[in-house]
């Protein structure tokens, strides 16, 4: 395997500069062999990164090399191990879920969010992975469920199944029904319902899953017709029943699946979190609070790139 080493020399008087390089080289996770020397694996994001200190280095009147080596008898991994970062996560992690109740899961959910960016964080310097990183990612998916769970307790459970494909054209004119008081996945997929699939759809509002009526397509609830399917949320999975595969819609997926179980957080995650909660809070009326949230919804499809149809 071939690696990269970065030898720098930095004029003792630039302190800006010497923060920035050791700033730089511990975000992308080097490796210190000895002070004013780094080692990391040769990736195109290590080589931009090493290149760009180099440059700045020089350009400081300071003296830089960045040589290329090979390590024929993989000495050099270890140097990256990552298991004591990922120790650290799993306790604190396996902390919360012991100590998580229904009253305490507004604050469980802010430090899980942080918990998953601190993994996001590890597994991007993580370059030679291993068991420990499949344990802090089952923790950290597994809190971010039962967190969820303690949100919302009739949230549906996931379900192990393959997704049919379907035809829009034999779902027209149809009666749609989903829990009342609608948070993200069941607002983005009435909203998903209404402008992709059944223009004409009525949405219903179930005080309870067991009042829905004869004929009518449930969503987002155990045993509906469409609901959490392996380990993606009902949005993702009515997209998928019938083929919408958009970038914009892609995109729109994955805000909605952090802000329905956790996982990745996209950017526009926090301001949409904030903009949904606020229209929650203040419409009462659950179809006046889809027509609020459709402009949302349009309104990131167009941002993503989606045409205004």
């Amino acid at each position: 395997m071939k690696f990269l080493i970065l030898i720098l020399s930095l004029p003792t008087e630039n302190s800006t500069l010497r923060m920035r390089a050791w700033r730089a080289l511990k975000a992308i996770g080097a490796a210190a062999l000895r002070d004013g020397v780094y080692l990391l694996p040769e990736t195109v994001d290590c080589r931009t990164t090493l290149e760009g200190i180099v440059g700045e280095v020089r350009g400081a009147d300071g003296t830089a090399w960045l040589l290329r080596i090979s390590d024929e008898d993989d000495d050099l991994p270890p140097l990256f191990d990552r298991r004591e970062d990922y120790r650290g996560l799993i306790a604190d992690a396996s902390e919360l879920l012991v100590a998580l109740k229904a009253d305490t899961a507004t604050d469980a959910l802010k430090v899980a969010r942080k918990l998953r960016k601190t993994f996001t964080g590890i597994e991007a310097i993580d370059y030679f992975p291993g068991e420990a990183k499949r344990q802090a990612e089952s923790i950290v998916l597994e809190l971010e469920r039962r967190v969820a769970q303690a949100l919302s307790p009739d949230e549906p459970h996931f379900i192990d199944t393959q997704i049919a494909r379907l035809n829009t054209a034999d779902y027209q004119g149809r009666i749609w029904a989903t829990r009342r008081r609608p948070w993200v996945d069941r607002l983005a997929s009435a909203w998903l319902i209404r402008r992709f699939i059944d223009h004409e759809g009525v949405i219903l509002w179930l005080p309870s899953p067991g009042e829905a009526p004869d004929g009518a397509l449930g969503f987002d609830y155990d045993g509906a017709a469409f609901t959490h399917v392996g380990g993606q949320v009902t949005f993702e999975v009515i997209a998928a029943s019938f083929g919408l595969d958009s970038e914009p819609l892609r995109r729109i997926a994955g805000v909605v699946h952090f802000l329905d179980v956790g996982g990745l957080q996209p950017p526009e995650a926090v301001g949409l979190e904030s903009v949904l909660k606020g229209m929650r809070d203040g419409i009462t009326d659950d179809d006046a609070l889809l027509v609020a949230a459709c402009l949302v919804f349009d309104g990131l499809y167009a941002a993503f790139g989606g045409a205004n149809d």
